[in-house]
């Protein structure tokens, strides 16, 4: 499989910031190359191949990315392959799941205030801002999706 320069640095870019975001390396490139790749699914040879990653690193980026739902695979009748593609319908899914680390987060931060015995009132203060915005943020975003899915109907019709 052949990619141009341009989908081949694209895949590098991705890739870093899919690990700034805690994804090890294998399997932010196999995501990577699933989104810019000119097919629409790839096998899994032409996923190891094309990143020159081993079968090992191939096949645990793969479970990794099955398991979290980020990715999905299909057959065709009279061929054994799997082929692997991005599972671009649940975006929200993925979202409403970052959403709710957010508020686990929002949560234990709350606690941590609640248990604090020491006196650093402006670290105390900057993590209570931070609190207050992301309540604010759960309180806003669900009129925010509502909105932009209003506009984004009128778009279509």
């Amino acid at each position: 499989m052949t990619l141009t320069d341009k989908q081949l640095e694209l895949i590098e870019e991705f890739g870093i910031y899919q690990e700034s975001n805690g994804f090890q390396p294998a399997v932010a490139r196999v995501m990577g190359l699933l989104l810019v790749s000119d097919k629409p699914e790839l096998t899994f040879e032409e996923i190891s191949e094309t990143l020159n990653i081993s079968k090992s690193a191939t096949s645990n980026a793969l479970n990794m990315l099955l398991n979290t739902g980020h990715i999905e695979y299909t057959t065709f009748h009279g061929d054994r392959k799997r082929y692997f593609r991005i599972k671009s319908s649940n975006w929200r899914e993925l979202f409403n799941k970052k959403m709710e680390d957010l508020g686990e987060l929002n949560n234990l931060l709350k606690r941590v205030l609640e248990v604090r015995e020491r006196e650093n009132p402006i670290y105390d203060q900057k993590l209570q801002y931070f609190i207050s915005f992301l309540d604010y943020l759960k309180a806003q975003l669900p009129n925010l999706i509502e909105q932009w899915e209003k506009e984004h109907l009128k778009e279509k019709a």
